[in-house]
This record gives structure tokens, C-alpha cells and sequence, in this order.
């Protein structure tokens, strides 16, 4: 009997897991605009907007759509895949994964101009869980510093 309830825990934990990895990711529901998203309830996210008590974003030298281009670039160079929005729009929502267990985070980014240049604005969050560990936060400096070097 003891074997039986192990050898069940053993395959919900699999299938668990399993749909952690494969569950689909909706567009409609991820894509987001930092600039409007609601704090969540859970510390499992990171905001980058000009509101108070979010990290306040950083102003680079170049137009919009290079800038874009570049965070794309950085992006994809750190394994996200574009799950929503484009390039040209300067709205995009990337999908990354946690190396070990596959858990999705999501990473809305909206370039819009500032001054002479332009800022990027971020919401980085976890699909599952109720903490991400600083994945989210450590993911958005990560490519906001590949920007500036």
C-alpha cells in the first residue's frame, strides 16, 4: 500500500511538472503595458515605470526603434522568445523559463520616447508560484545593464 501512494505521489508530482513545461501561454493574456499593469498581490514580479515605488526607468540616448531593436536583441540573446507585440510597435512580451524546473516568467517591454532619447519600461512576473526569487528583477537589470555597456 505504502509503495502504491509513493509510486502515486511520484507520477501527480511528474504530471505536475509536466504541465508546468507544456502549459500553453495565451498572448492575450501576458501581453501587457507597463505602464498601466496593476502591482500584483504576490512579490513574485518586478515594475520598471514612472510611478512611485516601482523602480523608475532609465533614459538612453537613441531613438525609439533602436532602442527596441537593441533590447530585443538582448532578449533573445538571454534565451526569451517573443510571445507578443513587435519591434516596430516598441511593445513586446517575452516568455523565459527557470533552468531547472522550466517555470515561465513573462517580461512585458514598452520603449517610448523621453526627451531626446528614449526609456525603457518593464513588468517581468512569474506564472506560477508565489515568490520568483529575484529571477524577475535580476532578469530586467540583467538586460537593462546589456543596454548600457
Amino acid at each position: 500500500m505504502i509503495k502504491l501512494l509513493v509510486i502515486l505521489a511520484l507520477v501527480l508530482a511528474l504530471a505536475g511538472m509536466g504541465y508546468i513545461r507544456l502549459a500553453p501561454s495565451d498572448p492575450a493574456r501576458w501581453h501587457e503595458d507597463p505602464r498601466l499593469v496593476q502591482r500584483p498581490r504576490t512579490p513574485n514580479y518586478h515594475l520598471v515605470r514612472m510611478v512611485d515605488g516601482d523602480a523608475l526607468p532609465q533614459v538612453f540616448d537613441e531613438a525609439p526603434r533602436p532602442l527596441a531593436e537593441r533590447i530585443d536583441a538582448v532578449a533573445r540573446a538571454d534565451g526569451a522568445v517573443l510571445l507578443a507585440g513587435s519591434v516596430s510597435a516598441g511593445h513586446m512580451t517575452y516568455l523565459t523559463r527557470t533552468p531547472i524546473m522550466g517555470y515561465p516568467d513573462y517580461t512585458s517591454i514598452r520603449v517610448e520616447p523621453a526627451g531626446e532619447g528614449a526609456m525603457v519600461l518593464a513588468f517581468a512576473r512569474a506564472r506560477f508560484g508565489h515568490s520568483d526569487m529575484g529571477n524577475n528583477r535580476a532578469r530586467v537589470e540583467r538586460w537593462l545593464a546589456a543596454l548600457s555597456g
